[in-house]
């Protein structure tokens, strides 16, 4: 489609907590992986605030694409690479710094055809990657039970089940096919939203999508990765968008640099590995009132980050993260 060989403009888009990540992270220097480059922001901010290279990955062709744009005025110094961030050690080795910045971009939300906005009519699609089952195969085929165990785990919708009821009945008559379609249907099983709330089917719009691309199990692996392709001194910036991804951050580093906690005292004492992290910031750092009023879409995020230590990488027990677990899922 034409809208899609262009791509969206993303002369406004706005990078969320540019700013104190890279002030966080500072001095900058070496090599580092941004693990979701998007429209290029963090890349762009660590090329020009001292990184010897980045190499820039993204799931998406589009993303890959659009830097076209602009990859060539950094000559040797940007290496582009379609791919997800689970699998980022195999792209470099020996990294300075990893930056994660989760969840959708504001440039596929922008684009219709895609089909991940409820705002905007388009195909039931939502994969990041443009290939495999997108979110019409999901919602006409899983079950009912499937349906509901998704929307409330992945996207905390309280409604899950009579949601999910309604899309089963919904189907029998006519499969989806867009999503206004979902957004109607969806709408009609809540209260009708009160100013300042809301859009009645942002919950179970997330839920579909994160089941789609599969990114809860890509979190907890591209953790794991940037562990693994971390050298001793390297620094892993994270930022996430909604509680359940923060949590599973906050968890894995707290678990990793040794503060999840020795549980009860009249236990056996557990024998403590050396801690493959340090924590830089106790707690997660948000947007400050200038970056709210510049751009509201970030008043949810949070900012995590830790520096590798000489330990080696470990296993993550995905349960004790706080990663939803689907019934029958590995």
């Amino acid at each position: 489609m034409a809208t899609a060989a262009h791509g969206p403009d993303t002369s406004s888009h706005i990078p969320v907590l540019l700013r104190p990540l890279i002030a966080a992270v500072k001095p900058i220097s070496g090599l580092w992986l941004d693990g979701t480059l998007g429209a290029g922001g963090y890349t762009r901010a660590l090329l020009q605030d001292g990184a010897g290279k980045v190499v820039g990955v993204d799931r998406d062709p589009l993303a890959l694409t659009m830097a076209q744009d602009w990859a060539a005025e950094y000559g040797g110094r940007l290496e582009l690479v379609q791919g997800t961030f689970s699998r980022m050690d195999e792209y470099a080795s020996e990294a300075d710094g990893v930056v994660l910045d989760l969840g959708v971009s504001s440039m596929q939300l922008d684009l219709s055809e895609r089909g991940f906005s409820f705002m905007r009519d388009g195909p039931l699609d939502m994969r990041m990657s443009q290939d495999g089952p997108d979110a019409a195969d999901l919602v006409n085929t899983a079950s009912e039970a499937e349906l509901a165990d998704i929307l409330y785990l992945y996207g905390e919708e309280r409604a899950s089940r009579r949601i999910a009821r309604a899309i089963v009945k919904t189907r029998e008559i006519e499969a989806f096919k867009t999503t206004l379609q979902l957004a109607e249907v969806v709408a009609k099983c809540l209260p009708r939203p009160k100013p300042g709330q809301v859009h009645p089917a942002t919950r179970s719009f997330q839920a579909i999508r994160i089941a789609v691309n599969d990114e809860y199990g890509e979190l907890v692996a591209g953790l794991e990765a940037a562990e693994r392709v971390l050298k001793p001194g390297g620094q892993l910036a994270v930022v996430t968008f909604h509680s359940i991804e923060d949590r599973m951050v906050k968890r894995f580093l707290q678990a990793r640099a040794g503060k999840s906690g020795q549980g009860s005292r009249h236990a056996p004492q557990m024998v403590q590995e050396l801690p493959q992290f340090e924590l830089k910031n106790r707690k997660a750092i948000g947007p400050d009132p200038e970056e709210l009023a510049e751009n509201p879409r970030s008043r949810s995020s949070r900012l995590r980050v830790a520096i590798r230590t000489d330990a080696p990488a470990g296993k993550t027990d995905r349960k004790a993260i706080g990663m939803p677990q689907l019934k029958g899922a590995h």
